[in-house]
């Protein structure tokens, strides 16, 4: 069975001071670009009047009816 990290003196690529030369490790970052998927479409900037105008009525006729009933109550 091996060890995973490998005798630091038979591992090629590292200086006498344990670095690694230029060179000898990957980039960063790849040098790909414009392979990602394509971007969502934006999202509309907010709500129509119509929605808003409908709950409102809602809630208007709403107070209106809890009114009404205490109205009702009070005579």
């Amino acid at each position: 069975m091996t060890t995973p990290d490998p005798e630091p003196g038979r591992t090629s690529g590292l200086e006498p001071g344990g670095g690694v030369p230029p060179g000898e490790t990957p980039p960063a970052e790849g040098g790909t670009f414009g392979i990602s998927p394509p971007e969502p479409p934006e999202l509309r900037k907010g709500w129509g009047p119509m929605p808003i105008v409908l709950i409102m009525i809602v809630v208007a006729l709403v107070a209106v009816g809890l009114i009404g009933m205490v109205v009702m109550l009070i005579v």
